[in-house]
């Protein structure tokens, strides 16, 4: 069951992280990282989902019921994951992480005959109380694969056409849709609940690699995951 850290309030913005019960990997292979992305989807609703009736369904055709929350951005990693998400709805986070999470632990644990809980007690939650902050962690979230690829590159330093081609090439993560990709996954995002930064997609990328090359960096504090 996903409980809060802190209190949330309606209206305000969060980063919401979790990890894998210690540290444990939670996407093993690309079914399992599939499947997560699909609930992200399915489990912002209020309607309740049989998943074996949903699998084969494009996502845009299933009647989700009432939103439960705004979903701005999001990145998966071997062993756990950020949300940028809304309270557009009285509880709707806490809802929206209950109803994930548990879908997602019963879909891995019957995969790989496994019982006990997969993720942590709690998801975290950081309060994005102002526009700096708020702007910045979409930076923060879709740089999140770089670590996969190329763990030192924050003391080593990286070219952005090389950032640029390596996020391109993860999945996993809502970088493609603000790069302009059109894919099914962008029905995950509601763009329109979160401040308009960034006025088209090249100047969404220019944003992005500023932070690549800035230091030092002044929200390290944001996560230790």
């Amino acid at each position: 069951m996903a409980t809060r850290r802190d209190e949330i309030s309606l209206g305000e913005f969060y980063h919401i992280y979790s990890r894998g019960v210690d540290k444990r990997l939670i996407f093993l292979d690309l079914e399992d990282r599939r499947r997560f992305i699909r609930l992200l989807y399915l489990c912002n609703g209020s309607k309740p989902i049989v998943y074996k009736d949903v699998r084969k369904k494009s996502l845009g055709l299933f009647e989700r019921g009432e939103i439960l929350t705004s979903i701005g951005a999001y990145c998966l990693m071997p062993n756990h994951f950020h949300f940028l998400l809304k309270e557009s709805t009285e509880g709707g986070i806490v809802r929206f992480m209950a109803k994930l999470l548990t879908a997602y632990s019963s879909y891995f644990n019957r995969k790989y005959d496994r019982t006990g809980a997969l993720f942590g007690s709690n998801f975290k939650s950081s309060h994005l109380d102002t526009d700096e902050y708020l702007k910045y962690i979409y930076s923060y979230i879709h740089l999140n694969p770089l670590k996969i690829y190329a763990p030192q590159w924050k003391e080593e330093g990286i070219d952005g056409q090389k950032v640029i081609n390596l996020l391109n090439e993860y999945r996993e993560s809502s970088f493609l849709d603000y790069a302009g990709r059109e894919r099914e996954e962008s029905l995950i995002l509601n763009r329109l609940a979160f401040p308009e930064y960034f006025s088209n997609n090249d100047n969404f990328v220019a944003n992005l690699l500023d932070w690549v090359n800035f230091d030092p960096n002044p929200f390290d504090l944001v996560v230790k995951i």
